[in-house]
């Protein structure tokens, strides 16, 4: 069962200390994009099925990634898309990938991070696997 998208848009604004809503909307939308851009698979789509339905897209209809972001890489594919600079960019990762890391289950989110190049876990809130 998914998430409401204002409860999802609540945690993405406290987690990242936004005083705006439509400040935890964009920076969702633009970390669900390049999320999404770095998935394949089935994985996309059932993590897109725990999110709220308006998040679905953006984790399926974007075009797949040429090659793989280290986790700089990711932060600044987000400033890059329109948060601001690397320091805003790491804050509204470190949210909306914690929020999603607490949605998945272990298995899901285990999934998501063999895709992803060493080290991503850290943006997720989680330690590496093992």
């Amino acid at each position: 069962m998914n998430i409401p998208l204002e409860t999802l848009l609540d945690q993405v604004q406290e987690r990242g200390r936004y005083t705006l809503r439509q400040e935890a909307a964009h920076a969702t939308e633009i970390v669900l994009d390049v999320l999404g851009a770095h998935l394949v698979g089935d994985d996309r789509g059932d993590l897109a099925r725990l999110l709220p339905k308006q998040c679905g897209p953006l984790l399926t209809a974007g075009e797949p990634a040429s090659e793989p972001l280290t986790p700089r890489g990711f932060i600044e594919a987000v400033a890059a898309s329109g948060h601001g600079d690397f320091a805003e960019a790491r804050r509204a990762v470190t949210a909306v990938l914690g929020i999603v890391a607490e949605t998945a289950d272990d298995a899901l989110l285990r999934r998501i991070l063999t895709q992803l190049p060493p080290g991503h876990a850290g943006l997720f809130g989680r330690m590496e696997p093992i």
